[in-house]
């Protein structure tokens, strides 16, 4: 029997992220330009949260609200899901299943150098389908 492979092998490596001093305008025109739903936010070089595009329609969606002067850090959700290049696929899935999230960010040595989203998590699933569990 194989073993379970490490987030590593499935992550997003590199991700797109957007500073904290930006405003939502630039948020949404970067996740559409790149297509994600996700980019973890930076201060100072720093990571100090993630940014959705559902936190962003939501702020947007407040009456009075002008996205060009709305900064990032003003809808970003700190205190992210982190894990750990050598995370087990597994516990990382069921985390993210438990609570919902939509993503986990993969940091090494307090460095940032992936995500997983839930795409990537179908895009493991279909793997292992194809390969491990196929008859």
């Amino acid at each position: 029997m194989k073993s379970i492979p490490e987030i590593s092998k499935y992550m997003t490596s590199l991700p797109h992220t957007i500073g904290a001093d930006q405003n939502l305008v630039k948020a949404e025109e970067m996740m559409t330009k790149y297509h994600v739903r996700h980019l973890p936010v930076l201060s100072g070089g720093k990571l100090v949260g993630i940014l959705s595009d559902r936190d962003v329609k939501l702020v947007e969606s407040f009456r009075d609200v002008d996205p060009k002067k709305v900064t990032v850090e003003e809808a970003y959700t700190p205190n992210p899901f982190i894990v750990q290049p050598s995370s087990s696929l597994a516990e990382v899935c069921a985390e993210m299943a438990v609570h919902k999230y939509g993503c986990a960010l993969v940091c090494d040595n307090h460095k940032l150098v992936g995500i997983f989203t839930w795409v990537d998590g179908l895009t493991a699933l279909n793997s292992l389908l194809q390969t491990r569990l196929k008859q």
